[in-house]
This record gives C-alpha cells, structure tokens and sequence, in this order.
C-alpha cells in the first residue's frame, strides 16, 4: 500500500471539511432534507483521482461516527450514521469512488463529468431508499416517494454545478501545480 504524501494527507481533511460545511446547507423536505453534501461529494470526485475522493470521504464519515457535528442539521454519532437516513451517507463511499473513477478513466469533459456525476447521484439516491425501506420498514411505492423521486431534480442540477466547478477548479490545480 503506498504511503499518503504530506500534501494529499492535507487535501483529504480540507474534503472532509468541505463535506461536513456542505452539509450544513440544507433544504428541509419531508423525511429525508435536501443538502450540500451531494454538491460537495460530486465537486470533490470531479476534481481528486478515487483514491483520494473517497478517503475524504471516508474520513467525513468516521468525523461523525465519533459524534463530531459534520453531518446534515449538525448531527453526528453512530445514531445518525446508522440510522434511517444513514444509507445516503455510506452511498457517499461508492457515489466518490464511481465517479471519480469514471471520470479519471475516461474522458475529463463537463459531458463526460457530468454522466459520471449524474450515475453518482443515483448510487447515492438507491443506496439511502434501500437503507431507508428496510429502516423503517416501508413498502418500496412509499421508499421511493420518500428517498428517490423528491431528490431527481436537485441532484441533476448538483451534478451539474460540481461537474462545471469541478472541471474548472481542476483545471486551475494543474496549471498551479505543474510548475
């Protein structure tokens, strides 16, 4: 396993606070708030390679499982972790790492970003329904109403902002670190 640089050892706890400011941002709709998190989960995977994305992401989720405040409506502790919307938050892992990894291995375009983002935002949304429906107990009709469709809209155009920003904020990362 390779050694982490001093450098990326930074980058990742500047994601994980990204995250956890991001998640503050909140919409509340229902059962389940409309947050920054997704935002922020997509603009680091658009610019960061997976390895990278998803460690910081990892590390915003061991934040809250110590009970740090980082989660949406500052909550934190194993009980927002596991608890019914905590299906979202582990999606997060795979939501980083599909992306990145699409993007990084194919073609580093916003439509190419943006695809990438946009399957992201589905892992996201089908992991926290099913966590949802088995946490709860609730029919998949009521799941899905609760979990997935209110979150189609925001999360087109979350993909949409952090695969624009994203590019260009990576775009100005290597220009600045290349000399």
């Amino acid at each position: 396993m390779k050694r982490l640089s001093l450098k990326e050892l930074l980058l990742i706890a500047q994601g994980a606070v990204i995250i956890a400011v991001c998640s503050q941002l909140t919409i509340p709709l229902g059962f389940v708030p409309i947050t920054g998190q997704t935002f922020a989960i997509g603009l680091i995977a658009t610019i960061f390679p997976p390895l990278l994305s998803t460690t910081m992401v990892a590390v915003y989720l061991l934040m809250g499982a110590i009970g740090l405040p980082v989660f949406a409506g500052f909550s934190g502790g194993l009980g927002a972790l596991f608890g019914p919307t905590g299906g979202f938050l582990f999606a997060f892992l795979l939501n980083a790492w599909i992306t990145s990894w699409l993007i990084t291995r194919y073609k580093d375009t916003f439509t190419w970003a943006l695809v990438a983002n946009l399957i992201g935002a589905f892992v996201t949304m089908i992991g926290g329904t099913i966590w949802l429906k088995i946490a709860i107990n609730q029919t998949w009709p009521a799941a899905f109403t609760m979990a997935f469709t209110p979150f189609i809209l925001p999360g087109i155009i979350k993909a949409i902002a952090a695969s624009y920003i994203g590019l260009k904020v990576k775009h100005i990362f290597y220009l600045r670190f290349a000399n």
